[in-house]
Protein backbone atom coordinates (compact mmCIF):
# COMPACT_ATOMS: atom_id res chain seq x y z
CA UNK A 1 0.00 0.00 0.00
CA UNK A 2 1.70 3.44 -1.16
CA UNK A 3 2.47 6.52 1.13
CA UNK A 4 -0.16 8.36 -0.08
CA UNK A 5 -3.38 5.69 0.42
CA UNK A 6 -2.12 5.26 4.00
CA UNK A 7 -2.53 8.46 4.47
CA UNK A 8 -5.87 8.78 2.68
CA UNK A 9 -7.31 5.95 4.56
CA UNK A 10 -6.06 7.13 7.81
CA UNK A 11 -7.50 10.52 7.20
CA UNK A 12 -10.81 8.48 6.74
CA UNK A 13 -10.89 6.62 9.41
CA UNK A 14 -10.08 10.09 11.86
CA UNK A 15 -13.15 11.67 10.16
CA UNK A 16 -15.33 8.98 11.25
CA UNK A 17 -14.01 8.67 14.85
CA UNK A 18 -15.03 12.80 14.61
CA UNK A 19 -18.20 11.48 13.29
CA UNK A 20 -18.91 9.95 16.71
CA UNK A 21 -17.95 12.15 18.96
CA UNK A 22 -20.17 14.84 17.06
CA UNK A 23 -23.19 12.44 17.18
CA UNK A 24 -21.80 11.40 21.00
CA UNK A 25 -22.02 15.54 21.61
CA UNK A 26 -24.95 15.66 20.09
CA UNK A 27 -26.71 12.91 21.43
CA UNK A 28 -26.43 14.47 25.13
CA UNK A 29 -27.04 18.09 23.96
CA UNK A 30 -30.77 15.95 23.30
CA UNK A 31 -30.87 14.33 26.23
CA UNK A 32 -29.82 18.05 28.26
CA UNK A 33 -32.75 20.07 25.92
CA UNK A 34 -35.32 17.28 26.83
CA UNK A 35 -34.33 17.80 30.55
CA UNK A 36 -34.39 21.36 30.87
CA UNK A 37 -37.71 21.83 28.49
CA UNK A 38 -39.67 19.13 30.43
CA UNK A 39 -38.47 20.73 33.52
CA UNK A 40 -41.82 21.60 35.01
CA UNK A 41 -43.96 20.22 32.97
CA UNK A 42 -43.23 22.45 30.00
CA UNK A 43 -43.01 20.12 26.79
CA UNK A 44 -45.55 17.32 26.39
CA UNK A 45 -44.70 13.53 28.32
CA UNK A 46 -44.16 11.62 25.06
CA UNK A 47 -41.22 13.93 24.77
CA UNK A 48 -39.86 13.97 28.40
CA UNK A 49 -39.78 10.10 28.60
CA UNK A 50 -38.35 9.41 24.94
CA UNK A 51 -34.89 8.21 26.37
CA UNK A 52 -35.71 6.54 28.82
CA UNK A 53 -38.05 4.20 26.28
CA UNK A 54 -34.80 3.66 24.43
CA UNK A 55 -33.61 1.62 27.55
CA UNK A 56 -33.96 -2.12 26.92
CA UNK A 57 -33.14 -2.57 30.52
CA UNK A 58 -35.84 -0.23 32.03
CA UNK A 59 -38.49 -1.80 29.52
CA UNK A 60 -37.61 -5.34 30.20
CA UNK A 61 -37.53 -5.21 34.20
CA UNK A 62 -40.39 -3.45 34.35
CA UNK A 63 -42.25 -5.97 31.92
CA UNK A 64 -41.35 -8.75 34.41
CA UNK A 65 -42.57 -6.57 37.58
CA UNK A 66 -45.56 -5.12 36.20
CA UNK A 67 -46.78 -7.98 33.82
CA UNK A 68 -47.63 -5.32 31.02
CA UNK A 69 -46.18 -4.40 27.94
CA UNK A 70 -46.68 -0.63 26.89
CA UNK A 71 -46.91 0.24 23.00
CA UNK A 72 -44.57 3.10 23.77
CA UNK A 73 -41.68 0.69 25.48
CA UNK A 74 -41.59 -0.76 21.43
CA UNK A 75 -39.00 2.03 20.95
CA UNK A 76 -35.97 -0.41 23.26
CA UNK A 77 -36.53 -2.73 20.04
CA UNK A 78 -34.23 0.14 18.53
CA UNK A 79 -31.30 -0.24 20.83
CA UNK A 80 -31.59 -3.48 20.65
CA UNK A 81 -31.81 -4.05 16.95
CA UNK A 82 -28.96 -1.56 16.54
CA UNK A 83 -26.76 -3.53 19.18
CA UNK A 84 -27.49 -7.27 17.01
CA UNK A 85 -26.07 -5.22 13.90
CA UNK A 86 -23.56 -2.64 15.73
CA UNK A 87 -22.41 -4.21 19.28
CA UNK A 88 -22.06 -1.72 22.08
CA UNK A 89 -22.55 0.95 20.03
CA UNK A 90 -25.31 2.37 22.14
CA UNK A 91 -22.68 2.74 24.51
CA UNK A 92 -20.04 4.66 22.45
CA UNK A 93 -22.19 6.85 20.23
CA UNK A 94 -25.92 7.48 22.12
CA UNK A 95 -25.36 6.88 26.53
CA UNK A 96 -25.11 10.24 27.50
CA UNK A 97 -23.87 9.17 30.84
CA UNK A 98 -21.25 7.13 28.31
CA UNK A 99 -20.29 10.72 27.14
CA UNK A 100 -20.00 12.39 30.77
CA UNK A 101 -17.52 9.74 31.22
CA UNK A 102 -15.68 10.25 27.90
CA UNK A 103 -15.17 14.17 28.42
CA UNK A 104 -14.00 13.35 32.23
CA UNK A 105 -11.98 10.70 31.52
CA UNK A 106 -9.05 12.09 34.87
CA UNK A 107 -6.53 10.42 32.71
CA UNK A 108 -4.33 12.62 34.77
CA UNK A 109 -5.28 11.56 37.65
CA UNK A 110 -5.05 8.08 36.54
CA UNK A 111 -1.80 8.15 35.10
CA UNK A 112 -0.08 4.78 34.70
CA UNK A 113 -2.62 3.10 37.17
CA UNK A 114 -3.24 -0.81 35.90
CA UNK A 115 -6.62 -1.55 36.02
CA UNK A 116 -9.01 -4.04 38.05
CA UNK A 117 -8.62 -7.81 36.84
CA UNK A 118 -10.44 -9.05 34.03
CA UNK A 119 -12.87 -10.91 36.08
CA UNK A 120 -14.16 -7.89 37.45
CA UNK A 121 -16.05 -7.84 34.52
CA UNK A 122 -18.88 -10.03 35.64
CA UNK A 123 -19.83 -7.85 38.39
CA UNK A 124 -22.16 -6.30 35.89
CA UNK A 125 -23.07 -9.26 34.57
CA UNK A 126 -24.20 -10.16 38.07
CA UNK A 127 -25.89 -6.81 38.77
CA UNK A 128 -28.26 -7.53 35.55
CA UNK A 129 -29.13 -11.04 36.54
CA UNK A 130 -30.21 -9.77 39.88
CA UNK A 131 -32.06 -6.99 38.85
CA UNK A 132 -33.81 -8.97 36.21
CA UNK A 133 -34.45 -11.79 39.14
CA UNK A 134 -36.01 -9.58 41.39
CA UNK A 135 -38.05 -8.11 38.93
CA UNK A 136 -39.59 -11.61 38.65
CA UNK A 137 -40.68 -11.00 42.38
CA UNK A 138 -42.21 -6.93 41.04
CA UNK A 139 -39.04 -6.31 42.56
CA UNK A 140 -37.17 -3.20 41.07
CA UNK A 141 -35.22 -1.43 43.42
CA UNK A 142 -32.08 -2.20 42.13
CA UNK A 143 -33.14 0.26 38.54
CA UNK A 144 -31.25 2.51 40.59
CA UNK A 145 -28.44 1.25 39.04
CA UNK A 146 -29.60 1.89 35.61
CA UNK A 147 -26.75 4.28 33.83
CA UNK A 148 -29.48 6.33 32.33
CA UNK A 149 -31.77 6.59 35.75
CA UNK A 150 -28.57 7.47 37.31
CA UNK A 151 -28.36 10.35 35.08
CA UNK A 152 -32.03 11.61 35.09
CA UNK A 153 -32.13 11.11 38.77
CA UNK A 154 -28.68 13.30 40.03
CA UNK A 155 -29.67 16.02 37.37
CA UNK A 156 -33.55 16.14 38.47
CA UNK A 157 -32.66 16.35 42.73
CA UNK A 158 -29.23 17.41 42.82
CA UNK A 159 -27.13 19.13 40.15
CA UNK A 160 -29.57 20.99 38.39
CA UNK A 161 -31.35 22.71 41.37
CA UNK A 162 -28.21 23.63 42.10
CA UNK A 163 -28.06 25.89 38.89
CA UNK A 164 -30.70 28.26 40.18
CA UNK A 165 -29.37 30.01 42.89
CA UNK A 166 -25.72 30.20 41.19
CA UNK A 167 -27.95 32.30 38.70
CA UNK A 168 -29.52 34.13 40.82
CA UNK A 169 -26.46 34.97 42.73
CA UNK A 170 -24.61 35.82 39.40
CA UNK A 171 -27.72 38.02 38.64
CA UNK A 172 -27.63 39.34 42.00
CA UNK A 173 -24.27 40.79 41.88
CA UNK A 174 -24.45 42.02 37.97
CA UNK A 175 -27.42 43.78 38.90
CA UNK A 176 -25.74 46.40 41.39
CA UNK A 177 -24.15 47.72 38.02
CA UNK A 178 -26.57 50.36 36.84
CA UNK A 179 -26.02 49.93 33.19
CA UNK A 180 -26.46 46.21 33.45
CA UNK A 181 -29.50 45.93 34.97
CA UNK A 182 -31.70 46.30 31.86
CA UNK A 183 -29.58 43.29 30.22
CA UNK A 184 -29.68 41.34 33.33
CA UNK A 185 -33.61 41.74 33.77
CA UNK A 186 -34.48 40.81 29.90
CA UNK A 187 -31.93 37.70 30.39
CA UNK A 188 -33.82 36.74 33.33
CA UNK A 189 -36.80 37.04 31.83
CA UNK A 190 -35.90 34.52 28.80
CA UNK A 191 -34.83 31.99 31.78
CA UNK A 192 -37.49 31.74 33.75
CA UNK A 193 -39.80 29.86 33.77
CA UNK A 194 -39.07 28.31 30.09
CA UNK A 195 -35.59 27.01 31.79
CA UNK A 196 -35.53 27.62 35.27
CA UNK A 197 -38.05 27.92 37.87
CA UNK A 198 -39.92 30.78 38.84
CA UNK A 199 -39.02 29.97 42.81
CA UNK A 200 -36.27 28.06 44.59
CA UNK A 201 -36.87 24.21 44.18
CA UNK A 202 -35.78 22.55 47.30
CA UNK A 203 -34.51 18.77 47.67
CA UNK A 204 -33.89 16.47 50.58
CA UNK A 205 -30.72 15.59 50.56
CA UNK A 206 -29.35 17.11 47.10
CA UNK A 207 -26.10 16.22 48.07
CA UNK A 208 -26.59 12.55 48.38
CA UNK A 209 -27.95 12.42 44.61
CA UNK A 210 -25.25 14.76 42.76
CA UNK A 211 -22.49 13.02 45.04
CA UNK A 212 -23.48 9.47 43.36
CA UNK A 213 -23.01 10.98 39.81
CA UNK A 214 -19.59 12.81 40.81
CA UNK A 215 -18.59 8.81 42.35
CA UNK A 216 -19.68 7.15 39.04
CA UNK A 217 -17.22 9.65 37.51
CA UNK A 218 -14.50 9.11 39.75
CA UNK A 219 -14.26 5.35 39.29
CA UNK A 220 -12.54 6.83 35.86
CA UNK A 221 -9.06 7.30 37.93
CA UNK A 222 -9.10 3.72 38.91
CA UNK A 223 -9.50 2.71 34.80
CA UNK A 224 -11.41 4.33 32.28
CA UNK A 225 -14.72 4.15 31.60
CA UNK A 226 -15.05 1.93 34.82
CA UNK A 227 -18.39 2.13 35.20
CA UNK A 228 -18.65 0.63 31.89
CA UNK A 229 -16.32 -2.12 32.21
CA UNK A 230 -17.43 -3.64 35.43
CA UNK A 231 -19.97 -2.23 36.99
CA UNK A 232 -22.99 -0.97 34.34
CA UNK A 233 -25.94 -3.44 33.82
CA UNK A 234 -27.34 -1.97 30.83
CA UNK A 235 -23.80 -2.36 29.51
CA UNK A 236 -24.28 -5.93 30.29
CA UNK A 237 -27.49 -6.86 28.53
CA UNK A 238 -26.37 -4.78 25.65
CA UNK A 239 -22.76 -6.76 26.14
CA UNK A 240 -24.81 -10.38 25.95
CA UNK A 241 -26.77 -9.58 22.67
CA UNK A 242 -23.20 -8.17 21.55
CA UNK A 243 -21.82 -11.58 21.25
CA UNK A 244 -24.02 -12.33 18.25
CA UNK A 245 -24.01 -9.04 16.86
CA UNK A 246 -23.52 -9.08 12.62
CA UNK A 247 -20.83 -6.49 12.97
CA UNK A 248 -16.95 -7.72 15.05
CA UNK A 249 -13.97 -6.00 15.31
CA UNK A 250 -11.25 -8.64 13.73
CA UNK A 251 -7.35 -8.23 13.51
CA UNK A 252 -6.08 -8.65 9.94
CA UNK A 253 -2.70 -10.57 11.41
CA UNK A 254 -0.91 -10.28 8.12
CA UNK A 255 -1.12 -6.31 8.89
CA UNK A 256 -0.56 -6.70 12.78
CA UNK A 257 3.44 -6.07 13.94
CA UNK A 258 2.17 -6.62 17.63
CA UNK A 259 2.75 -2.56 18.22
CA UNK A 260 0.23 -2.59 21.24
CA UNK A 261 -1.47 0.76 19.76
CA UNK A 262 -4.54 -0.21 19.29
CA UNK A 263 -4.88 -1.84 23.00
CA UNK A 264 -3.28 1.02 24.33
CA UNK A 265 -6.12 3.54 22.77
CA UNK A 266 -9.34 0.89 23.79
CA UNK A 267 -10.79 3.16 26.57
CA UNK A 268 -12.66 -0.28 27.65
CA UNK A 269 -9.98 -2.08 27.38
CA UNK A 270 -11.92 -4.77 25.36
CA UNK A 271 -8.00 -5.24 23.13
CA UNK A 272 -6.30 -7.94 24.60
CA UNK A 273 -2.65 -8.85 23.63
CA UNK A 274 -2.32 -12.17 25.11
CA UNK A 275 -5.01 -13.02 22.56
CA UNK A 276 -3.59 -12.04 19.64
CA UNK A 277 -5.33 -8.31 19.92
CA UNK A 278 -8.72 -9.96 19.35
CA UNK A 279 -11.18 -8.11 21.34
CA UNK A 280 -14.92 -9.60 23.11
CA UNK A 281 -17.57 -7.61 21.08
CA UNK A 282 -19.51 -7.76 24.16
CA UNK A 283 -17.14 -5.28 25.67
CA UNK A 284 -16.68 -3.57 22.20
CA UNK A 285 -18.42 0.34 22.33
CA UNK A 286 -17.26 0.59 18.22
CA UNK A 287 -15.48 3.86 19.51
CA UNK A 288 -13.21 3.70 16.09
CA UNK A 289 -10.12 4.64 18.33
CA UNK A 290 -8.27 1.77 17.26
CA UNK A 291 -8.32 2.41 13.59
CA UNK A 292 -6.75 5.93 14.00
CA UNK A 293 -3.70 4.18 16.48
CA UNK A 294 -3.24 1.25 14.09
CA UNK A 295 -0.07 2.29 12.13
CA UNK A 296 -0.40 -0.31 9.53
CA UNK A 297 -4.58 -0.67 9.23
CA UNK A 298 -4.81 -3.74 10.73
CA UNK A 299 -8.41 -3.42 12.54
CA UNK A 300 -11.03 -4.69 10.89
CA UNK A 301 -15.14 -4.92 11.22
CA UNK A 302 -16.33 -7.35 8.77
CA UNK A 303 -20.26 -8.80 8.47
CA UNK A 304 -20.37 -12.01 9.90
CA UNK A 305 -22.66 -13.74 11.52
CA UNK A 306 -20.57 -16.64 14.02
CA UNK A 307 -21.15 -15.98 17.74
CA UNK A 308 -18.52 -14.81 19.78
CA UNK A 309 -16.33 -17.29 22.45
CA UNK A 310 -17.21 -17.22 25.80
CA UNK A 311 -14.74 -15.63 28.26
CA UNK A 312 -13.78 -16.32 32.07
CA UNK A 313 -15.57 -13.03 33.08
CA UNK A 314 -18.50 -13.96 31.28
CA UNK A 315 -21.29 -15.32 33.00
CA UNK A 316 -21.08 -19.14 34.22
CA UNK A 317 -23.62 -21.52 35.41
CA UNK A 318 -22.24 -21.49 38.83
CA UNK A 319 -22.19 -17.39 39.13
CA UNK A 320 -25.90 -17.70 37.79
CA UNK A 321 -27.14 -19.43 40.43
CA UNK A 322 -25.08 -17.71 43.41
CA UNK A 323 -26.59 -14.66 42.45
CA UNK A 324 -30.01 -16.05 42.00
CA UNK A 325 -30.03 -17.32 45.45
CA UNK A 326 -28.42 -14.13 46.82
CA UNK A 327 -30.95 -12.07 45.15
CA UNK A 328 -33.61 -14.47 45.89
CA UNK A 329 -33.11 -14.10 49.95
CA UNK A 330 -32.84 -10.33 49.54
CA UNK A 331 -36.18 -10.07 48.01
CA UNK A 332 -37.81 -11.93 50.73
CA UNK A 333 -35.58 -10.44 53.17
CA UNK A 334 -37.13 -7.29 52.07
CA UNK A 335 -40.51 -8.20 52.53
CA UNK A 336 -40.08 -9.76 55.91
CA UNK A 337 -41.22 -8.54 59.16
CA UNK A 338 -37.85 -6.91 59.96
CA UNK A 339 -37.98 -4.53 57.49
CA UNK A 340 -40.32 -1.39 56.41
CA UNK A 341 -43.74 -2.49 54.81
CA UNK A 342 -43.75 -2.86 51.44
CA UNK A 343 -45.98 0.53 50.90
CA UNK A 344 -47.13 2.44 53.59
CA UNK A 345 -50.21 3.57 53.71
CA UNK A 346 -48.94 6.85 55.84
CA UNK A 347 -46.93 7.71 53.21
CA UNK A 348 -48.47 10.49 50.42
CA UNK A 349 -47.92 8.81 46.52
CA UNK A 350 -48.56 10.24 43.13
CA UNK A 351 -52.02 10.68 42.01
CA UNK A 352 -53.38 7.27 40.92
CA UNK A 353 -49.80 5.75 41.81
CA UNK A 354 -50.96 3.59 44.69
CA UNK A 355 -53.75 1.68 42.69
CA UNK A 356 -51.72 1.61 39.97
CA UNK A 357 -49.41 -0.72 42.08
CA UNK A 358 -45.91 1.61 42.05
CA UNK A 359 -43.59 -0.25 43.47
CA UNK A 360 -43.89 -3.16 40.72
CA UNK A 361 -43.46 -0.68 38.34
CA UNK A 362 -41.49 2.04 38.98
CA UNK A 363 -38.17 2.07 37.92
CA UNK A 364 -36.98 5.04 40.08
CA UNK A 365 -36.16 7.58 37.03
CA UNK A 366 -36.67 10.52 38.38
CA UNK A 367 -39.08 12.22 35.30
CA UNK A 368 -41.60 12.54 37.44
CA UNK A 369 -39.19 14.39 40.33
CA UNK A 370 -38.30 16.36 37.23
CA UNK A 371 -41.67 17.53 35.79
CA UNK A 372 -43.54 18.31 38.91
CA UNK A 373 -43.53 22.46 38.75
CA UNK A 374 -43.49 22.58 42.78
CA UNK A 375 -40.92 19.97 43.88
CA UNK A 376 -43.61 18.39 45.68
CA UNK A 377 -42.46 14.99 44.43
CA UNK A 378 -39.13 13.92 45.91
CA UNK A 379 -37.69 10.55 45.67
CA UNK A 380 -38.05 8.29 48.73
CA UNK A 381 -35.56 8.32 51.78
CA UNK A 382 -35.94 6.04 54.17
CA UNK A 383 -39.74 6.27 54.81
CA UNK A 384 -40.38 3.67 52.54
CA UNK A 385 -37.76 0.75 53.41
CA UNK A 386 -35.07 -0.38 51.32
CA UNK A 387 -37.30 -1.83 48.75
CA UNK A 388 -38.75 1.86 47.89
CA UNK A 389 -36.03 3.43 47.81
CA UNK A 390 -35.75 6.82 45.52
CA UNK A 391 -39.62 5.57 44.60
CA UNK A 392 -41.77 9.09 44.59
CA UNK A 393 -43.58 10.07 47.38
CA UNK A 394 -45.25 13.56 47.90
CA UNK A 395 -43.85 15.46 50.33
CA UNK A 396 -46.00 18.69 51.84
CA UNK A 397 -43.81 20.89 53.10
CA UNK A 398 -41.34 20.83 49.80
CA UNK A 399 -44.12 21.78 47.57
CA UNK A 400 -47.97 20.81 47.17
CA UNK A 401 -49.53 19.51 44.44
CA UNK A 402 -50.99 22.14 41.42
CA UNK A 403 -54.87 21.09 41.53
CA UNK A 404 -54.46 22.09 37.84
CA UNK A 405 -51.66 19.97 37.10
CA UNK A 406 -51.36 16.58 35.65
CA UNK A 407 -47.41 16.32 34.31
CA UNK A 408 -46.54 13.72 36.66
CA UNK A 409 -48.31 10.85 34.72
CA UNK A 410 -47.61 12.12 31.29
CA UNK A 411 -43.77 12.27 32.42
CA UNK A 412 -43.78 8.18 33.36
CA UNK A 413 -41.90 5.89 31.10
CA UNK A 414 -44.02 3.01 32.40
CA UNK A 415 -47.11 4.39 33.67
CA UNK A 416 -46.29 3.32 37.08
CA UNK A 417 -48.18 6.72 37.79
CA UNK A 418 -51.00 6.62 35.28
CA UNK A 419 -51.57 9.11 32.90
CA UNK A 420 -54.42 11.09 33.61
CA UNK A 421 -56.46 13.32 32.48
CA UNK A 422 -56.81 16.65 34.85
CA UNK A 423 -60.51 15.76 35.23
CA UNK A 424 -59.69 12.41 36.53
CA UNK A 425 -57.12 13.20 38.23
CA UNK A 426 -58.76 16.11 40.24
CA UNK A 427 -61.21 13.25 41.54
CA UNK A 428 -58.01 10.95 42.66
CA UNK A 429 -58.10 11.01 46.40
CA UNK A 430 -54.21 11.18 47.68
CA UNK A 431 -54.57 11.86 51.08
CA UNK A 432 -56.49 12.82 54.03
CA UNK A 433 -56.30 16.11 55.90
CA UNK A 434 -56.54 16.39 59.50
CA UNK A 435 -57.49 19.28 61.95
CA UNK A 436 -54.92 19.81 64.36
CA UNK A 437 -57.38 21.51 67.22
CA UNK A 438 -54.63 23.22 68.62
CA UNK A 439 -53.48 25.55 66.28
CA UNK A 440 -57.14 26.06 64.26
CA UNK A 441 -58.25 29.35 64.88
CA UNK A 442 -61.84 28.08 65.24
CA UNK A 443 -60.83 25.33 67.48
CA UNK A 444 -58.54 27.00 70.10
CA UNK A 445 -59.24 30.99 69.28
CA UNK A 446 -62.86 29.71 69.08
CA UNK A 447 -63.16 32.61 66.64
CA UNK A 448 -64.94 32.12 62.66
CA UNK A 449 -62.85 31.16 60.01
CA UNK A 450 -63.33 29.52 57.10
CA UNK A 451 -60.36 30.01 55.00
CA UNK A 452 -59.66 26.27 54.36
CA UNK A 453 -63.18 25.81 53.37
CA UNK A 454 -62.98 29.11 51.18
CA UNK A 455 -59.30 27.77 49.36
CA UNK A 456 -60.91 24.01 48.87
CA UNK A 457 -61.60 23.65 45.17
CA UNK A 458 -63.67 20.70 45.76
CA UNK A 459 -67.55 21.22 47.54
Amino acid sequence: MSLSLRLGRRWTLRRWRRVRRAVQLAALAAFLVLFVGARGGGWPGSLAKLALRLDPLLVLANLLASRAFLAGSALALVTVGLTLVFGRAWCGWLCPLGTILDLFSLRRWRGKRLPPSERWRSVKYGLLLSILLAALFTNLTLLILDPLTILMRSLAAGWWPAVDPLVTWAEGALYAVPWLQAPVSAFDGLLRPAVLPTTQAFYRDAWLYGAVLLAVIGLNVLAERFWCRYLCPLGGLLGLLSKVTVFKRLVARSQCNDCDACARVCPTGAIQAAQGYASDPGECTLCLDCLVACPRQGNLFPAGLAPARWNDYDPSRRQALAVMGVTAAGVFLLRSDLTVSRDDPHLIRPPGARENNLLAACVRCGECVRVCPTSAIQPALGEAGLEGLWAPVLVPRAGYCDYSCNACGGACPVAAIPPLSLDEKRQRVIGAAYINQNRCIAWSGHKPCIVCEEMCPLP
